[in-house]
């Protein structure tokens, strides 16, 4: 009988371990996603599965070109995934479809058509960036008021990774 108690008493300390290791990794470490729409057409794919690492922006700042996940500064249960355009002290304007980052067009090969609309000439602020999606004309980001430049502390993390569908596998920038 003592072996059977010794037996059940190490099951239940590796599935104890196991559950605080999975927390610990997706509070800290990685987190899984759903990609929710069309917005990031065609880099990402309604439906599709992404990692996101959650710890890489404890140790640097978001860059220009990278795809994250944040909160919705209206609704903080909502995530959005977006690609970050501006970073803090980068000016953007949006005109004739075209982007400019500190005066200068930016080469945005990843997406399919002119982005409709203007947005006047805005620095971003400290501790802030500004995300569009890459199906432009299709996507709620920081040139409306309810998104807005994103504070730092509503980013949950870098997508770095799509893994489902298995045939859509790929790194992302």
């Amino acid at each position: 009988m003592s072996s059977l108690g010794e037996e059940a008493k190490d099951w239940i300390v590796s599935i104890a371990t196991a559950v605080v290791l999975a927390l610990i990794i997706r509070t800290f470490i990685v987190e899984l996603y759903l990609v929710d729409g069309p917005s990031m057409r065609p880099t990402l794919q309604s439906a599709e599965r992404l990692v996101v690492n959650k710890f890489i922006y404890r140790f640097r700042e978001p860059q220009r070109g990278e795809i994250l996940v944040f909160q919705y500064p209206r609704d903080p249960r909502r995530d959005f995934i977006k690609r970050v355009i501006a970073v803090p002290g980068d000016t953007i304007e949006i005109r004739d479809g075209q982007v400019y980052v500190n005066s200068q067009l930016i080469n945005e090969p990843y997406i399919l058509s002119k982005t409709r609309g203007d947005y006047p000439l805005a620095e971003v602020p400290a501790g802030h960036i500004f995300v569009m999606g890459d199906n432009r004309n299709n996507s709620e980001d920081s040139r409306f008021a309810d998104v807005g430049f994103v504070p730092y502390d509503l980013v949950k993390g870098k997508a770095i990774l799509v893994f489902w569908p298995f045939e859509q596998f790929k790194t992302l920038p």
